[in-house]
C-alpha cells in the first residue's frame, strides 16, 4: 500500500494541493483544472473536474478529502483487531453503519473507527449519541472496509434474544434487583454507559427503524418489563428483558436524549437525531414517572418513510378531485378531523407540499412539528412559556402568508382568530378531533363559535381513518361467509361476483397479514343548502343526511370500496369504521 504524508501537513489544505502531497497530480495537472473550472459555465467543485479528466480516480478523491478533513489513514489490511475493540459495536450497526471499530482508549473513551467515506461524518455523530464514545474516525478503502466487515462480523449476528441473555447473566447489572428508588446518580450514570444497556438499545432502535415501527415502549410493571413495537396501527410485544434493567433502558436513553437522569418523579420530553443509512430519523422521547418506575415511548419519525403525496394517500379519483378543488380555494378553512393516529398530519403535509410552490407563502404552527419540509415556515407550540396556538397564529398572520396550517383547534380563540385569517384572504388548514366530517360542525358550535362565522369561512371537512393494506407477498383469495357480511351490514346479493382477499401471514409482514397503511376519506364539501342548514343549527344526523345526497361517501364506504378493490380486510374496515345511524 502506498505511504502518504503525515494528516497534519494535508488538513485544512486545498483540495488540489492535497493530491499533489499525495503523489496524484502535478501542479500542471491542477492549474489546468482551476482553468477549466473558471471557464466553466455551470459551477463544478474541482474534484469532479478532475475526475472527468480521468487525471485521479473515486478512491484518490475519496481519500484526500478524508485528508483535507483531518482524517488519519488506516490500512485494514496490515491490522488484527482484537475482540474486545470489536465487541464495543455490534454487528447490525457495524453493518447499518459501515464502521468497524480499529482501536479502544478506555481512559480517553476515544473509539477509533475506520469509514470508507469522509461524508459518512453522520455516522460518527450517531455512534456518539448511542455509545457515548468519543469517536476518531480514520478513512480507509472501500474493499478494504468490506473485507473486514464480513471478517470480523459474519459470525457474531447477535439477536435481542442473545442480548437478553447476556444480560440476565451480567452481574453488575444484577447488583440493582430490588433497588427499586435507592440508586445514586453516580450509579445511574454508570447504568446508562453499561455496554449490554448500550447493545440492546441499540440493536431494539436499528430494529424498529428498519421494521417501520412507529412508536417503541419501555414498559415497567410490578413482575416484568416489556418491550412492544408498534407496526401499522398495531403493537407488538418482544421478548422481555429482565425486570432490575428497566432503570438502566430509561438512564441510558435519558443520556442520548440529552434529558436530566436524576429526575425521575416528573414526565420529560426530549429528541434523539439519527442518520441510518443515509435517511435521517427523528426519535421523539416521552418519559412518563409510573408506580413501577418510568414509562419510556419513543416515537420514530422516519422522513424517507412518510410518502407526501396525495396520490399515495388512498383517495380515490372522485374524493382527490373534490380534495383538490378544496385547497386551491383563494381562501377559507379546511379542517381534517379523525382520532389521534389516524394519518390527519399526513394528509394535511401532503396538501401543503402540492401548493408548496415559489408564489406561495405557508407557515404552520404545530404541537410538535413532526415534519421539517423545505420552503415551508414552520413554528413549534411551546404553551409552557404561553406560545399557544392562538398567540402564535395572531404573530404568524402578520408575517404575510398566504396559506397557514394550525395545528388543531383546542378553544374557541384560535377558533375565532382562524376564522378572522380566512375572511382576510388566507387559506386555513386546521385540525379537529371529532369521529367523521359533519360532527366537526357540532364541535365547532359547542366551542362557541356563531353559526355565521362557521357558514362563512368553512369551505370543507375531511373525515379520515387508517386501515391496514393487505401484504402483497401473501395476499390470497377467499370466501366471505354471511357473518362476516353482516359486520359491514352487506348481503351476498350486494356482494355479488366480488372477491374478497386476506393476507395468510409470511416473513415479509412478521406473519400479520398486513404491511404498510391507507386512508379511507370521507368528504364534506360545503355549499348553499348546508350552510343554511348550519345558520339553523341543524343536528349532525341532518347534515350528514344532506351531505350523502349531494355525493359524500360515508368512512364506511370508503372502506368496503378499499375491501372490493382488494387492499385491505372486512375485518380492518370493521375495527376502523361504525354504521352510521339512520
Amino acid at each position: 500500500m502506498p505511504e502518504y504524508p503525515p494528516v497534519e501537513q494535508l488538513k485544512g489544505r486545498p483540495l488540489g494541493r492535497v493530491l499533489i502531497k499525495m503523489g496524484k497530480l502535478t501542479r500542471e495537472n491542477v492549474h489546468q483544472a482551476l482553468k477549466m473550472q473558471k471557464e466553466s459555465v455551470r459551477s463544478m467543485p474541482i474534484g469532479q473536474i478532475l475526475l472527468n479528466m480521468g487525471l485521479i480516480n473515486e478512491k484518490d478523491l475519496n481519500l484526500a478529502l478524508a485528508f483535507q478533513l483531518g482524517m488519519s489513514y488506516i490500512n485494514l489490511h496490515d491490522i488484527d483487531v482484537a475482540d474486545e475493540v470489536i465487541s464495543q459495536i455490534n454487528a447490525q450497526m457495524a453493518m447499518t453503519y459501515r464502521v468497524l471499530p480499529v482501536d479502544y482508549n478506555k481512559s480517553t473513551n476515544t473509539l477509533s473507527v475506520a469509514l470508507d467515506s469522509p461524508s459518512n461524518f453522520r455516522a460518527t455523530d450517531d455512534l456518539r449519541t448511542l455509545l457515548g464514545f468519543n469517536i476518531l474516525p480514520m478513512i480507509t478503502e472501500k474493499e478494504a472496509l468490506e473485507k473486514a466487515l464480513n471478517r470480523y462480523y459474519s459470525t457474531k449476528n447477535e439477536s435481542i434474544n442473545d442480548l437478553i441473555g447476556e444480560m440476565t447473566d451480567d452481574d453488575f447489572l444484577a447488583e440493582f434487583q430490588g433497588r427499586g428508588e435507592s440508586i445514586d446518580l453516580s450509579e445511574l450514570r454508570e447504568l446508562a454507559d453499561s455496554n449490554p444497556v448500550k447493545k440492546l438499545l441499540n440493536l431494539v432502535l436499528l430494529q424498529a427503524i428498519r421494521d417501520k415501527a412507529s412508536d417503541i415502549h419501555f414498559e415497567p410493571f410490578e413482575d416484568e418489563y416489556k418491550m412492544r413495537y408498534r407496526i401499522d396501527g398495531v403493537l407488538y410485544e418482544m421478548v422481555p428483558p429482565p425486570r432490575h434493567i428497566a432503570v438502566a433502558i430509561s438512564s441510558r436513553i435519558k443520556v442520548m436524549a440529552n434529558l436530566d437522569i436524576a429526575e425521575r418523579r416528573l414526565p420529560q420530553d426530549g429528541r434523539i437525531p439519527l442518520v441510518v443509512q443515509g435517511r435521517p430519523v427523528d426519535l421523539r422521547v416521552s418519559v412518563l414517572p409510573t408506580l413501577f418506575g418510568e414509562s419510556v415511548v419513543l416515537r420514530v419519525l422516519d422522513r424517507s418513510n412518510v410518502q407526501l403525496d396525495l396520490d399515495r394517500l388512498g383517495l380515490n379519483h372522485h374524493d382527490a378531485t373534490v380534495f383538490r378543488n378544496l385547497i386551491r380555494k383563494p381562501n377559507g378553512i379546511i379542517i381534517v378531523t379523525g382520532p389521534t393516529g389516524s394519518g390527519k398530519t399526513t394528509t394535511l403535509y401532503s396538501a401543503l407540499q402540492e401548493l408548496n410552490t415559489i408564489d406561495n407563502k405557508l407557515i404552520t404552527t404545530e404541537d410538535p412539528v413532526e415534519y421539517d419540509i423545505d420552503g415551508i415556515v414552520q413554528v413549534q407550540i411551546r404553551s409552557e412559556i404561553g406560545l399557544t396556538f392562538a398567540r402564535c397564529l395572531r404573530s404568524i398572520l402578520r408575517q404575510d402568508p398566504d396559506i397557514v396550517l394550525v395545528g388543531e383547534i383546542r378553544d374557541l380563540e384560535t377558533a375565532q382568530i382562524a376564522a378572522q385569517a380566512s375572511l382576510t384572504g388566507h387559506l386555513v388548514f386546521t385540525t379537529l378531533h371529532t369521529n367523521d366530517a359533519p360532527s366537526s360542525v357540532a364541535r365547532l358550535l359547542d366551542l362557541g363559535v356563531e353559526p355565521f362565522l362557521v357558514t362563512a369561512t368553512m369551505e370543507g371537512i375531511v373525515g379520515q381513518r387508517l386501515v391496514r393494506k393487505i401484504c402483497a407477498n401473501c395476499k390470497q383469495e377467499f370466501q366471505p361467509n354471511e357473518e362476516q357480511l353482516m359486520e359491514l351490514d352487506l348481503t351476498p346479493e350486494d356482494v355479488g361476483e366480488r372477491i374478497f382477499y386476506y393476507g395468510a401471514g409470511c416473513d415479509y409482514c412478521n406473519n400479520t397479514g398486513y404491511r404498510g397503511r391507507m386512508g379511507i376519506f370521507e368528504i364534506m364539501a360545503l355549499d348553499d343548502d348546508i350552510r343554511e342548514a348550519i345558520m339553523k343549527r341543524a343536528s349532525t344526523n341532518i347534515l350528514r343526511e344532506m351531505a350523502l345526497r349531494k355525493g359524500m361517501r360515508t368512512l364506511r364506504v370508503a372502506g368496503v370500496q378499499a375491501i372490493y378493490d382488494g387492499l385491505t380486510t372486512i375485518e380492518e374496515v370493521v375495527r376502523e369504521t361504525i354504521v352510521e345511524e339512520e
